[in-house]
């Protein structure tokens, strides 16, 4: 019998002879001690039921959250804690291995310095205190064996349009993680991007570009933009020059994708990302691809954004 995580970060024992159940449910280990202006347990969301009307939700920076998990030894899917700016602080309940990725920060076990980017070993009763990121906005504390909260469809994500999934971190929210896979410990050092000092956003046209005027796709990718401070996980918002309309009016409600470009009644451009709504009836003058939005996510307010336009499907 083998006991690990599947590829989304779900706990099973495999009998070699039989069929695989599930494990037993993961003991408490670890308790909020601070959780910071928004810290939420995500993993790589909910794939496949926007039909329900349910975003995907998930890791803003998927590439940080694998990378924190190969560093503990994890699956790339399983579950994390996603900190918003002013990190938080958990005290373990038994030894574990962590891990911080993402934006830039301070990193403390029983108050002295730990490595960002590394494996960390944790004993019980310690704080992990990660502290106010110094650059970007969102960092990834993972632990090996994963945050084993109860999945909702097929994830364990919080979804904050939705309310799916568990509710924001608060002061004394126990946290159960499950056993240690049989990968074993990860690499010493993941590499990753530093984040962005200009948000640049590549723009496949469509499928709504004949609402705006002719002018409006070259002054998006012409004028000046800057994240503004509503941004959430919802959306990236930004401030800058209205995209001129070529129809007054919206359209009736239709299907909306992860990195979709809405434009609102304001004509400032609205980038959807992980929280997104399924649905919209503001038009879309574009998509950006996926790709592009792990940096989105490390953005802070007042960050520049450049659209650059894909004149082809091709890209």
């Amino acid at each position: 019998m083998t006991d690990g995580p599947d590829a989304a970060g779900h706990w099973t024992s495999t009998v070699t002879d039989g069929p695989a159940v599930t494990a037993h449910a993961p003991a408490d280990a670890l308790v909020v001690e601070r959780p910071g202006p928004l810290s939420t347990v995500q993993d790589l969301g909910r794939r496949g039921v926007a039909h329900l009307g349910v975003p995907r939700a998930g890791a803003l920076d998927g590439p940080a959250l694998r990378a924190a998990n190969r560093l503990v030894g994890n699956a790339p899917g399983t579950a994390a804690l996603e900190t918003t700016l002013g990190g938080l602080a958990v005290r373990a309940l038994r030894p574990l291995l962590v891990a911080v990725t993402g934006a830039p920060c301070p990193v403390r076990v029983d108050g002295r310095p730990a490595a960002w980017g590394a494996p960390v070993p944790v004993p019980a009763g310690v704080v992990v205190d990660v502290g106010a990121a110094t650059a970007g906005v969102r960092a990834y504390l993972a632990v090996a064996g994963g945050i084993a909260v109860p999945p909702v469809l097929g994830s364990r994500s919080a979804d904050l349009l939705s309310g799916l999934g568990p509710a924001p971190l608060a002061v004394g929210d126990r946290l159960p993680v499950g056993p240690p896979g049989p990968r074993g410990r990860g690499p010493e050092l993941v590499p990753l991007p530093a984040p962005p000092a200009v948000l640049v956003l590549r723009l496949r046209p469509g499928p709504r570009a004949d609402w705006f005027a002719p002018e409006a796709a070259d002054l998006l990718a012409r004028e000046r933009y800057l994240v503004a401070p509503e941004s959430n996980r919802i959306a990236l918002r930004t401030e800058g020059p209205p995209l001129p309309r070529a129809r007054d009016g919206e359209l009736p409600s239709e299907g909306m994708v992860l990195g979709a470009v809405q434009v609102p009644p304001d004509g400032r451009p609205v980038v959807f990302l992980a929280d997104h709504p399924t649905t919209g009836g503001y038009p879309v003058i574009g998509v950006v691809p996926p790709a592009d939005l792990a940096a989105a996510a490390q953005a802070r307010p007042g960050t520049p954004v450049r659209f650059v336009l894909l004149r082809s499907p091709a890209g």
